[in-house]
């Protein structure tokens, strides 16, 4: 199954139930990510809400592949596009709450909206979450940081809704963090978060973010077609530093490029395709292990698939 089968499409559609949100076929998802690159979702989904949501997951078929994107900040989407449906919650599912010192929120919700948020009600801890390019769920499941802080840091407890559509409730505790992951089964589709900070003063917290924004602004390529960071940091060590160190500063494949400013993004400089990025990346994995020893792990997401009759990237031999 891809996304350029029409007739399976078509099947695909025929089996859901009847949803509020919308459904649309062939929908152009990787260009909507913030590296602009990437083939089609077969099927994308827009639920109206998370009710919407578990209407759909109750009557999908198990064996229909199913894929969550957030904002598309720390997504890679191969230029074969993704089989199945996509889903991509919107305004529906990115309400904010405030509740004394805690703050629930939806999963679409964008992470600095919520540090915001939080910053005019006069409650701090949030403010690291300024500096994340995502939206709380993908967030969450991935235990995002900056600045010191992490999700694990703050978070009461998550909601998800599992295959079936029912809704669970995770405490802390029990979603298995470590760094830039968690436990949560991977099924399982993250709706809604509960945060905790503490009432502070709002001149202090509103000048915190004041700082990550500057702070972002002379160390990141953030006006560049980027996707955050591109691969995790080994315990002890910056992966820029590795990177730095194996002469990849600058380093170009086809329209993808890693960045001057911070050698761990990589940037679509125009003409990119996701196939010229992921085998950039896997060419910095090489190169780093070549001159370190160190296996860099890849931050960035990547899903889909190569396009049909291309040879698809090879990651790097590393033993």
């Amino acid at each position: 199954m891809t996304a350029q089968r029409e007739p399976s499409t078509a099947a695909l559609i025929g089996v859901l139930p009847p949803v509020r949100g919308q459904l649309t076929a062939n929908a152009p998802i990787g260009k909507q990510t913030w590296f602009g690159v990437g083939g089609p979702a077969e099927l994308l989904f827009r639920p109206a809400d998370t009710a919407d949501l578990a209407i759909l997951l109750e009557a999908l078929p198990r064996e229909i592949p199913l894929t969550v994107i957030g904002v598309g900040s720390n997504l890679l989407v191969r230029d074969g596009g993704i089989p199945g449906i996509a889903i991509r919650m919107g305004r529906g599912c990115a309400g904010i709450a405030i509740e004394g010192n805690e703050v629930c929120v939806g999963a679409s919700a964008l992470d600095r909206i919520v540090a915001c948020a939080a910053a005019e009600a006069g409650i701090g801890g949030f403010e690291f979450l300024s500096g994340i390019p995502g939206s709380m769920g993908g967030s969450v499941r991935m235990n995002a940081g900056a600045y010191g802080r992490e999700i694990k840091d703050v978070l009461v407890s998550a909601t998800a809704l599992d295959r079936s559509g029912q809704a669970h409730t995770i405490d802390c505790a029990a979603m298995g963090f470590s760094y830039r992951r968690s436990d949560v089964d991977p099924s399982w589709i993250l709706v809604e978060a509960r945060l905790r900070g503490a009432v502070g003063d709002r001149f202090a917290i509103a000048s915190r973010l004041t700082e990550i924004r500057a702070a972002r602004e002379a160390t990141q390529p953030v006006r560049a077609r980027t996707g955050g960071s591109t691969f995790k940091n080994p315990l002890g060590e910056s992966a820029w530093r590795l990177i730095e160190a194996a002469g990849c500063r600058g380093f170009v494949r086809g329209g993808a490029m890693v960045s001057e400013k911070h050698t761990n993004f990589l940037i679509n400089t125009g003409e990119a395709t996701a196939g010229d990025l992921e085998g950039l990346g896997e060419e910095i994995r090489r190169r780093v292990y070549e001159t370190s020893g160190i296996v860099l792990e890849w931050e960035i997401e990547r899903i889909g698939y190569p396009i049909p009759g291309m040879a698809p990237v090879v990651e790097a031999a590393i033993d």
